[in-house]
């Protein structure tokens, strides 16, 4: 007995029960190509992050703009990993807000507790 509740979305079936693909060859050559995009711009992005860890010192004066810089690249992976491998891209822009802005101010007000806690724990640090 065949079950009715398993689906397979993936293959459709021939008369035969052959397994025929959904798309082409063309489509498949899209796929791999912004595949190849978004490793290309994941792997440039993660590059800059470890070279300016690896080439700026923390007691340089741009330690500050590195720190920062850290935070809104990470930010920008993370978006850009949400809407494209849980394709929040394909997705009307009102959902897109509907997902990702409370995500950012999430992301904000740890970051804001974070410095603060920071700032706070450095004050206590000062006066002993």
């Amino acid at each position: 007995m065949e079950r009715d509740d398993i689906i397979e979305y993936s293959l459709k079936t021939d008369s035969n029960g052959n397994p025929v693909p959904l798309h082409g060859e063309e489509a498949g050559a899209q796929i791999r190509k912004k595949i190849w995009q978004v490793t290309l711009l994941l792997t440039i992005i993660t590059i800059v992050e470890v070279a300016l860890g690896a080439y700026i010192k923390q007691t340089s004066g741009a330690w500050p703009f590195v720190k920062w810089s850290f935070i809104i690249m990470t930010l920008l992976k993370a978006a850009y990993i949400v809407l494209v491998f849980m394709h929040l891209g394909d997705e009307r822009k009102n959902l897109r807000y509907v997902v990702l802005v409370p995500y950012l101010l999430f992301m904000v007000y740890l970051i804001f507790i974070a410095l603060y806690e920071a700032l706070a724990i450095g004050s206590v640090w000062n006066t002993h």
